[in-house]
């Protein structure tokens, strides 16, 4: 790979010397140290291009998957600016300052506004105190902002105050948590609780610093499995997943008890997660399981059905009221970068692509380009007229092929400083740029690092936070992307440590980064509201190629761009990639969004706990745990629980308007039938023609039909004497030799198809039963297969013939005389080889060497063609079937059987007899009105075709449509049933079950039996620890890239624990898949090494050092790994020994650089 550092010329071309072109400019390039010989010469290169580079460093804005290896680009050189890039911002503001001043005082601004509303808030509430909880209307909320409330929030707020639940969807960073945050006062003013849900630990962490600003630390309380801060408070911030298992505790409770220990509200943050496929589920359980007092507050994305998920919503937990934007605070404007330019997306009316991003034009300007090169070196050509044509004609007249639009685009795609220009120039930052790959956010950073974005004044605001937090966390410092943090450019992604990224997320919210390159993660609710949002690509590789993003995704990270109260207006900017360029951009654009579709499934914990019914007394150290006494929960009330999912009443309304289209359907195809029949056409011809007309043509036609059968029969005789004809052909030349044969068929598109093969031999004289047992025919051909058959032949035993050939393509034939075209007396000699083995032996044996599988081709009532792939060794033997057409002419054996001349003899006099009384119906004086009858019949039949095809298609439809999660919830509990987890006719949990049904993790049985398991007890804490890495490294990967590194190996005792669980688990798996259950049993070692050594006490450097993991991957793992562990103590029937080794081994391995940060 080469090298991604700066280019030596730029590292020697102190950007900071640049006469800006404005005094507008809010981020000046500049490098820290200069000396004066290089002022010149960086002064005269900036000026051609202020980001050039001589340098051939490849481009490292790369989609590659964060888990492939890093895709290596055809390298793409910008060539120089000729007239530099035009701004529309090149103008000083009002006041005369530059932006970044003004910046700085927004900044200021913002927060004294945090601390007015903290102020205004504290107000309040001492003034509930004193008047009472009925002063609190819409205009006291609203009071508390010192801006105009939006009229959605204003109507989600209203919503809440009537006691409604509410579902706002609403674009990315409009401000929806506002109306959370104004529930929340209402709901403390009335001295309830109020949980905030988020799907993320890091979201929900910022949350929890948001809501103690504006709250004070008493009032906010953080629980995130493996953190626990002020959980009685009034306000309790978490993660979906611990709700859902406190509503499991809750779900029948008695009477006093169901208030979800004194909950009025619950917020879904990022409701719109419903649709992910790992964790959908649990959106779906707590808007089930919660109590129908407490009121919901949804969150969402704009998405493509909201009014299905309220009226969802409605119908399973209580009344509820939708509220829906489209408009953003901050509106977006759509850009396009290439190499040269940054232009508009869209036209000026903002209805069309900009038609300088055509493909046509962008070729009419490479092709410029090249006249231009190619005027300096036929300048007499041109001038006699003989070189190039115009540019436009060329674009008119050349239609552009694949490469040529590979071509164009390659030639468009700008280097990241390129881009990073055009944004400082237009003063666009601060921006997110969007890459989809860790390695390649890394070497954007490194690409640019050395061109810094900040003022002196920033530079030393960060440099300062730099030294504290080295200070504080000096092992959570990522050394690689210290230079660019110093310089205003920083990476966010997975591989970082979560300390690390947090620290980018508060520099970059207080203006002092000015671009992070991310992964599509920190478009995932985190806030980090940017000016300008930069989308390297439309697509990202994946396992299973590239895929494009959703329109959902798209807007996502689009509406990241914009910031309330600081930009009039926020950018999102596509860039021109190899894969797509600006129409594909318009196409996502304009394409409708996704709708909200359900993932709910079943699963361990949740069988547990709907169908146990026995009293649990959970011994939990936590006080905030007690004993629970449940009610008794049959399998068809646990039914009607699960069969509330989302999927199954949008597919309840979906099968209802199926079933009504359905029988519309019906009862117009029963009335068009009635129009169809004979009948119904005689009645009409009675009605419209005259007597004798009618007398005359229904004579006519009554003969017309008689003909007609008689015409198919004999067709059917003409067939039959030929099959009968090559029977006998074969018999004759299949004993001397192999013969070429031509095979013909049509297929459904009624195009025709000609196959050469060589002819084996007739399967009644080759063991024919062998062959059927090894090809497993389906019934119909079994039926045909040298049985009796409907269709009469001439054979002597009245039977269909199946034949054997070998195509030139390498395919076995298995036919009836019926497919047979022609026979040729060349072919294959039937003499032995060296073995003593004939050639028929020779293939029969290759064809019996595997279990193949048949294909029907075709069918028909002599029967039916049917096709098996070759093998590698029946490919010599195909190539020396000859193209047909070589042979001679006197090679070709007509069909000369006199039965079979005869048959087409009558046939064809029969087919004349047809055509003459058709002519004759023609003829008839009420012909034309005839014809329109026979016209509409034919339109009426078929009407009634696509309306019959309609009606399959909806049968099948319903018949697919079942009720989601109950199959999957019968098979869970079959397997619960044979564990002995669980005893489905008594509903008696056992200890096994109540353990399960208590942990957290993707297969809770899975994990409550290893850690049920007595071995265990031998372990020492540190070794334990591994062991329960091995069980939550889902996902986890080493980095290839990451050549010479290692992981730490496990000790002994770790590896033989963990050989003994690989047969516990095969158990496990083996008894799921017998029914029908997959869900994955994780046990994987190969990571529990490196959380051994963390446990046992090596530094973060020392693990580190020549690791072949990612630091965000190995911290993530260990803090899984934290959170089984704390799980352990809290968990019924454990032993204490092992209670206490988990309880040891957390506090030794939740420290810094990976304890959770949480204030």
């Amino acid at each position: 790979m080469r090298s991604l550092a700066p280019p030596a010329l730029c590292s020697a071309s102190p950007l900071h010397l640049l006469p800006p072109p404005t005094s507008r400019r809010a981020f000046p390039l500049r490098r820290s140290t200069v000396d004066a010989p290089t002022r010149l010469t960086s002064l005269f290169l900036l000026r051609v291009n202020p980001l050039g580079s001589t340098s051939p460093i490849k481009e490292p804005l790369s989609d590659a998957d964060e888990d492939e290896e890093y895709e290596e680009d055809e390298e793409i050189s910008a060539p120089e600016y000729e007239d530099g890039i035009s701004t529309e911002s090149d103008q000083e503001d009002e006041d005369g300052e530059p932006e970044a001043t003004l910046l700085e005082s927004e900044s200021g601004q913002y927060n004294e506004s945090e601390e007015q509303k903290s102020e205004k808030v504290a107000r309040l509430l001492a003034e509930v105190r004193e008047f009472g909880q009925e002063i609190i209307d819409y205009e006291e909320l609203a009071g508390i902002y010192d801006f105009p409330i939006d009229k959605f929030q204003r109507l989600a707020i209203q919503a809440f105050l009537r006691g409604s639940s509410v579902v706002v969807s609403a674009p990315t960073s409009s401000g929806k948590t506002l109306i959370a945050e104004a529930a929340a006062v209402a709901t403390i003013c009335r001295g309830r609780r109020l949980f905030y849900t988020t799907p993320l630990k890091a979201l929900s962490n910022q949350k929890f610093r948001d809501f103690r600003r504006t709250f004070g630390d008493n009032y906010v309380g953080l629980l995130t499995g493996d953190s626990a801060i002020n959980r009685e408070a009034p306000i309790l911030i978490m993660t979906t997943e611990i709700l859902r298992n406190m509503l499991y505790q809750s779900i029948g409770m008695i009477s006093s008890a169901s208030r979800l220990f004194q909950v009025d509200v619950i917020v879904l943050d990022e409701v719109h997660y419903l649709s992910d496929i790992s964790r959908g589920t649990v959106w779906e359980e707590i808007v089930i399981y919660s109590p129908k007092e407490v009121q919901l507050i949804c969150l969402s994305a704009t998405v493509a059905n909201p009014d299905e998920l309220a009226g969802w919503i409605e119908q399973v937990h209580g009344k509820t009221e939708l509220v829906t934007s489209t408009k953003r605070p901050v509106p977006l404007t759509w850009h396009f970068s290439l190499k040269n330019s940054l232009l508009p997306l869209f036209d000026e009316k903002g209805k069309k692509m900009n038609r300088k991003l055509s493909l046509d034009f962008m070729q009419a300007s490479v092709s410029r380009g090249e006249l231009s090169r190619e005027n300096k070196t036929k300048k007499q050509s041109m001038r006699s007229g003989h070189g190039y044509k115009s540019v436009a004609h060329i674009s008119r007249q050349t239609p552009l092929s694949k490469n040529d639009m590979n071509h164009i685009r390659r030639s468009q795609i700008p280097q990241i400083r390129d881009t990073l220009w055009q944004l400082v120039e237009r003063d666009m930052l601060p921006g997110i740029w969007f890459i989809f790959s860790r390695r390649g956010c890394d070497a954007a950073v490194q690409y640019v690092e050395d061109y810094n974005l900040l003022d002196e004044c920033e530079s030393g605001e960060v440099e300062l936070e730099y030294r504290r937090f080295r200070m504080k966390y000096p092992d959570a410092v990522r050394g690689v992307a210290v230079k660019g943090l110093l310089h205003g450019i920083a990476a966010h992604h997975a591989g970082c440590l979560p300390l690390w990224k947090s620290f980018v997320e508060e520099l970059f919210q207080r203006g002092l980064v000015k671009v992070v390159f991310a992964t599509e993660t920190l478009a995932a609710g985190i806030n980090m509201p940017a000016r300008t949002s930069v989308i390297s690509s439309l697509s990202k590789k994946g396992e299973t190629g590239r895929t494009f993003l959703s329109p959902n995704e798209l807007f996502q990270m689009a509406g990241r761009a914009g910031r309330r109260g600081i930009d009039e207006v926020g950018y999102v900017v596509f860039i021109q990639t190899p894969y797509e360029g600006a129409q594909e951009c318009y196409e996502l654009l304009s394409a409708a969004l996704e709708p909200l579709v359900s993932q709910f499934t079943a699963s361990y914990g949740m069988v547990l706990n709907l169908l146990s019914g026995s009293k649990v007394t959970r011994m939990f150290n936590d006080p905030e745990c007690k004993e629970l006494s449940q009610c008794k929960r049959t399998l068809e009330e646990a039914r009607k629980l699960v069969e509330q999912s989302f999927g199954n009443y949008v597919g309840s309304n979906v099968m209802l308007a199926a079933k009504e289209e359905l029988e519309k359907i019906q009862v117009e195809i029963g009335m068009l039938s009635l129009e169809v029949i004979e009948d119904a056409i005689d009645r009409k011809c009675q009605e419209q023609l005259s007597e004798i007309d009618y007398t005359e043509i229904s004579g006519l036609q009554g003969q017309l039909r008689a003909e007609k059968r008689t015409r198919t029969e004999l067709r059917r005789q003409m067939e039959i004497k030929r099959m009968a004809a090559w029977r006998q052909l074969l018999e004759e030349i299949g004993n001397e030799i192999l013969p070429f044969v031509c095979l013909q068929y049509k297929d459904k598109e009624a195009v025709q198809h000609n196959i050469p093969a060589v002819y084996i031999g007739k399967l009644s004289s080759m063991s024919a039963e062998k062959i059927v047992n090894m090809v497993k025919l389906g019934s119909s051909d079994l039926g045909n297969l040298d049985i009796d058959s409907k269709a009469a032949t001439d054979d002597e035993d009245g039977k269909l013939a199946y034949y054997l050939a070998l195509s030139s393509d390498n395919t076995w034939y298995l036919f009836t005389e019926k497919w047979i075209k022609s026979i040729y007396r060349t072919g294959f000699p039937n003499i032995s080889s060296g073995n003593g083995d004939l050639p028929r032996d020779s293939l029969m044996k290759l064809l019996m060497v595997e279990d193949f599988q048949w294909e029907k081709v075709v069918d028909s009532e002599f029967g039916s063609l049917l096709s098996m792939g070759g093998s590698l060794e029946t490919w010599s033997w195909s190539l020396n079937v000859p193209v047909l057409s070589s042979l001679p002419e006197d090679a070709e054996v007509a069909n000369q059987s006199g039965a079979y001349q005869d048959a087409v003899e009558r046939y064809k006099e029969q087919r004349g007899k047809v055509s003459q009384l058709k002519k004759m119906i023609t003829s008839t004086k009420g012909f034309k009105e005839f014809k329109k009858i026979i016209d509409k019949t034919k339109f009426t039949k078929e009407k009634i075709e696509r309306m019959d095809a309609r009606s399959k298609r909806l049968r099948k439809r319903i018949s697919q449509i079942e009720p989601t999660g109950w199959r999957e919830f019968l098979q869970i509990s079959k397997v619960i049933q044979e564990t002995k987890a669980l005893d489905l006719n008594t509903q008696v949990i056992f200890p096994l079950g109540e353990t399960a049904a208590t942990i957290r993790g993707e297969n809770e049985l899975w994990l409550a039996m290893i850690l049920r398991n007595k071995i265990l007890l031998d372990l020492k804490p540190a070794q334990l620890a591994a062991v329960c890495g091995s069980l939550v490294s889902e996902g986890i990967k080493l980095r290839p890239w990451k050549s010479n590194s290692y992981v730490y190996e496990p000790s002994k005792n770790v590896i033989a624990v963990l050989h003994l669980f690989e047969d516990q688990r095969n158990s496990l798996i083996q008894i799921q898949e017998n029914h029908g259950v997959k869900i994955p049993c994780e046990l994987d070692g190969q990571f529990s090494g490196m959380v051994e050594a963390w446990a046992s006490g090596l530094t973060w450097r020392e693990i580190m050092m020549d690791c072949a993991m990612d630091e965000g991957d190995l911290a993530r793992l260990l803090r899984r790994t934290i959170d089984l562990l704390a799980q352990i103590p809290k968990l019924p029937d454990i032993d204490p020994l092992l209670q206490k080794n988990a309880e040891l081994a957390r506090d030794v391995m939740d420290r810094a650089p990976i304890s959770e940060l949480a204030g």
